[in-house]
C-alpha cells in the first residue's frame, strides 16, 4: 500500500496517507455528527455536531499513527529498518525493510502496537471521567468516551492471533520460538489469519442478511482483507525462504536503458529504443538517476502538449522510488515491492545506476531457484 501523499517525517520515519483514508474519515465524522452525538445530546446546532465529529476523527487517526509509530520506533531499536508508515482505509501499516532476526525481537515489535492502543484507551477513559467530573460539555465527554472505546477495541482486535494482525506476529514469534523454524511459524500464523478472515466474512454476511445492517458488510470487508493479506504474507514468506542468500544483483537487469530528463514526451514515445523493450525506464540528469518514467504516464499527456512537456514532468521522482544496493539481500527487498511499472526498483552502487528490478524479475529468479532445487533433489 503506497501513500497518495506524504505528510512528513516523525521520529525520522516518513508518514503518508492513502486516498482511502478520506472514506473512513468521512464515515466516522458522519456517523458521530449525524448519529451518536445528536442522539445522546439532542438540541445542539448542526455545526457543533460536525465540528465535534471532525475533531474526533482527526484524534482517532492520530491514535492510529501513534500505534504505528510505536511499531516503527521499537523496530529500529531492534535492528530493523523502517521504510514508512501509511494510513489507509482499514487503519495503518508500518512497512519494515526486513524481518526481525529473533523471536524475542519479533515479540517486542509486534506487541508494542496493541499496548500503545490499550494505553491510549486507558488515558481517554480517564479523560472521560475527569471531564464529566468537571461538568464539561456532554458532547466533549462523549467524544472522549468514543475515543476510549475505539482504542480499546483497536487493541483487542489487533491482538487476535491471526496474520497480518499484530496478534498474528505474536503467534508467529511464539511458534518460531517453539519450533526454531520461521517459515513454519509464518505458515501457522497465516493459516490462523485465513480462518479468522472467513469467520468474519460469514458473520458479516449473516448479520447483513438478518438485519440489513451496513456494519455486517463492513465486517465482511475486514474479513476479506484479512484473507487476502494473510495469503499474500504466506506466499511472500515462502519466496523469502527460497531467496535466502541471493543478492539483488542476481535478479536485476544490468545497465538499463535510461532517458535524459530533458527529453520531450513526444520524443520519448516515438523513439524506437523505448517503444518495445520495457514499460519503465530510469531518468537521468548529467548521468545521475533522478527518477523513473513509465510509458503509461507519458501516454496520458495530451498530444497537443507532448511537444512541450518533458520526461521530468511526468516521472516518479527518485525520492518516491524504491532504491536498493546490488549486494543487499533480495529477500529484504520483497516487502517494499509492488505490482506496476511505476514501482520498479532502481539498483544503485554509490550513487551510480547499475540495474533495475521488477516483480517479474524476482518471480523468474524464484522459478529458476525452485527448478534448480528440484533437479538437485531428483533421481
Amino acid at each position: 500500500m503506497r501513500a497518495t501523499f506524504v505528510l512528513g517525517r516523525i521520529a525520522g520515519v516518513r508518514v503518508g496517507v492513502h486516498w482511502s483514508v478520506l472514506f473512513i474519515f468521512g464515515v466516522i465524522a458522519f456517523g458521530l455528527s449525524q448519529g451518536r452525538l445528536p442522539e445522546t445530546y439532542p438540541g445542539r446546532a448542526w455545526a457543533v455536531y460536525w465540528v465535534a465529529g471532525l475533531c474526533t476523527a482527526v484524534i482517532f487517526f492520530a491514535s492510529l499513527l501513534a500505534h504505528e509509530l510505536a511499531h516503527a520506533v521499537v523496530a529500529r531499536r531492534n535492528g530493523v529498518e523502517v521504510d514508512d508508515i501509511v494510513l489507509w482505509l482499514l487503519g495503518g501499516a508500518a512497512r519494515l525493510k526486513s524481518e526481525a532476526s529473533s523471536p524475542g525481537r519479533e515479540l517486542r515489535i509486534a506487541g508494542v502496537g496493541p499496548l500503545v492502543s490499550l494505553l491510549l484507551g486507558g488515558l481517554f477513559t480517564l479523560a472521560t471521567w475527569l471531564l464529566d467530573l468537571a461538568s464539561v460539555s456532554g458532547i466533549v465527554v462523549e467524544m472522549a468516551a468514543w475515543l476510549a472505546g475505539i482504542n480499546v477495541l483497536l487493541a483487542v482486535f489487533n491482538a487476535l492471533p491471526a496474520a497480518p494482525l499484530d496478534g498474528g506476529r505474536l503467534l508467529r514469534a511464539f511458534l518460531w520460538w517453539r519450533t526454531g523454524d520461521r517459515l513454519r511459524a509464518t505458515a501457522g500464523a497465516t493459516a490462523a489469519g485465513r480462518v479468522l478472515g472467513w469467520l468474519l466474512v460469514a458473520l458479516g454476511l449473516f448479520a447483513f442478511i438478518r438485519t440489513g445492517s451496513f456494519g455486517g458488510l463492513w465486517l465482511s470487508l475486514i474479513g476479506w482483507f484479512l484473507i487476502t493479506a494473510a495469503t499474500a504474507e504466506g506466499r511472500q514468506a515462502q519466496m523469502r525462504d527460497v531467496l535466502a542468500g541471493v543478492p539483488v544483483r542476481d535478479a536485476m537487469t544490468p545497465d538499463p536503458l535510461t532517458v535524459p530528463a530533458t527529453t520531450m514526451v513526444v520524443g520519448f514515445l516515438t523513439d524506437a529504443r523505448y517503444r518495445y523493450r520495457h514499460s519503465a525506464f530510469p531518468v537521468t540528469e548529467d548521468g545521475a538517476p533522478v527518477g523513473l518514467v513509465t510509458i503509461d504516464s507519458a501516454r496520458k499527456v495530451p498530444q497537443d502538449e507532448a511537444r512541450a512537456v518533458t520526461v521530468r514532468d511526468v516521472m516518479v521522482p527518485l525520492s518516491q522510488t524504491t532504491v536498493a544496493e546490488p549486494d543487499s539481500p533480495l529477500a529484504d527487498l520483497l516487502p517494499r515491492m509492488e505490482p506496476g511499472a511505476e514501482h520498479r526498483v532502481l539498483v544503485m552502487d554509490h550513487g551510480r545506476l547499475v540495474g533495475i528490478v521488477s516483480l517479474s524479475d524476482v518471480s523468474r529468479t524464484v522459478t529458476w531457484l525452485m527448478n534448480a532445487a528440484r533437479r538437485r533433489s531428483g533421481p
